[in-house]
């Protein structure tokens, strides 16, 4: 299971990349615009923490872009910058097309925006590198996200498709824990995500217990 930190802003990268070890990146054009600097900016400051590394960044074309036309000189600017993209383009007909031709290029894609299981074996079909099933806005819709990331993983396992899941939009630690138990490859998620999954009430009181103990016990 690999943890990729769903961010655009450098200083959460840069503490996710020393402190948790992060296995890679994904922005949206959120996360983007939360950074504060401009789309070209930021994203070669991205590429600049994980140069000289295998660990990927999802960059996300320009979502007006809906048109195979469109699309494909944007992915190969984008994708021009550094070896560490991968370009993210939105689950539609267009993206189908694109992603087998961009594959003959050199160009991987994570597909987004992924809500269903059709869509997925779909992206999965056409040789997406990676897929992004989002399940923190289904579950806030009353789905069963559980079951869905499992049918995901069952279809890319049932077909030997190779490419990688990406159980993305995850807000707890559950659901985290959900997505390792379905065999899923990687979770994206928010650092304060991280944060909380990392923390337990329990963890401090031995912490502060330990620590009561440990003062009133001389060293030597």
């Amino acid at each position: 299971m690999k943890f990729f930190l769903d961010s655009a802003i450098t200083d959460e990268i840069a503490y996710a990349l020393e402190y948790y070890q992060i296995d890679g990146i994904t922005t949206n054009p959120r996360h983007v615009q939360a950074s504060g600097k401009p789309f070209m900016k930021v994203i070669r400051e991205i590429a600049k923490l994980v140069e000289g590394t295998d660990k990927t960044v999802s960059v996300e074309v320009n979502p007006h872009f809906t048109t195979y036309a469109e699309i494909m000189p944007e992915a190969e600017k984008l994708a021009s910058i550094s070896p560490n993209f991968v370009i993210k383009l939105q689950c539609m007909d267009a993206t189908f097309k694109a992603i087998p031709e961009l594959a003959k290029r050199g160009i991987r894609v994570n597909c987004t925006l992924i809500f269903s299981g059709s869509q997925a074996l779909q992206a999965m079909r056409v040789g997406a590198y990676y897929i992004s099933p989002f399940i923190g806005w289904k579950e806030s819709n009353g789905e069963d996200t559980a079951q869905f990331i499992q049918d995901v993983v069952a279809m890319r396992d049932n077909y030997d498709f190779q490419s990688q899941i990406i159980v993305a939009a995850v807000r707890t630690g559950k659901q985290i824990v959900d997505a390792a138990v379905a065999g899923a490859d990687i979770v994206t998620a928010g650092l304060a995500v991280y944060k909380e999954a990392f923390e337990h009430p329990y963890t401090q009181e031995g912490i502060k217990r330990f620590t009561s103990f440990w003062d009133k016990t001389p060293y030597e």
